[in-house]
């Protein structure tokens, strides 16, 4: 009986031991679990960071972008021209016409201009149309206000003969609306050595 008593305390003992094992298993697996979540939350919160600043970082780039203007850049304008021909040797005259001008600007620096004007005499002297065309160099000062130069060959027709040569001169330029602006510039249409043509003009410029 002691023989039995002994053998039935090892079967007793036998089926507990595998009812005692799966415990820890059973433990780990909801650790495992919150593990996981933990991970795929962090990773939720490191990509909506990620998209936050990306957005964050493309806003400026739109604005700027937005407010960059696009060139090629067209434009025509109108203007009060007051122009002065003197000669040394015959008749010299000034008057006030009209001068219309249009061109293209190809960046923040660089441009090209057409001039057509015309009207007014002064006794002898009349002057039938001007016509040229011109290099821009631009010098921005600030978003609304710049400096340029110009640059090329003009076409100058008075009532007693026609003529051409190289002209040049300068101007600035200032911006009343985003596509308005109001300028003055100088020229010197016609320098020779035994008369000159020069012309002050002011007026508006709009750009499209």
């Amino acid at each position: 009986m002691a023989g039995a008593f002994v053998t039935t305390a090892q079967a007793q003992q036998t089926q507990t031991q595998p009812q005692a094992q799966p415990q820890p298993q059973a433990q780990s697996q909801p650790q495992t679990q919150q593990q996981t979540q933990g991970q795929t939350q962090q990773q939720a919160q490191g990509q909506t960071q990620q998209r936050t600043q990306a957005q964050g970082q493309a806003q400026p780039r739109t604005q700027a972008q937005a407010q960059a203007p696009m060139y090629p850049q067209g434009y025509i304008g109108a203007d009060a021209m007051y122009w002065d021909f003197r000669q040394d040797d015959g008749p010299s005259g000034d008057s006030a016409g009209l001068r219309l001008r249009g061109g293209a600007q190809f960046n923040d620096y660089f441009g090209v201009e057409a001039h057509l004007g015309t009207g007014g005499s002064d006794g002898p002297v009349e002057l039938d149309y001007l016509i040229g065309a011109y290099g821009k160099g631009i010098l921005p000062l600030s978003e609304e206000f710049r400096l340029y130069g110009l640059a090329g060959i003009t076409e100058v027709d008075f009532d007693d003969g026609r003529e051409d040569g190289v002209s040049y001169g300068a101007g600035a330029e200032f911006d009343i609306a985003p596509n308005f602006a109001v300028g003055a510039d100088y020229m010197r249409y016609l320098d020779r050595s035994e008369h000159t043509f020069d012309a002050a003009s002011v007026g508006l410029r709009f750009r499209f």
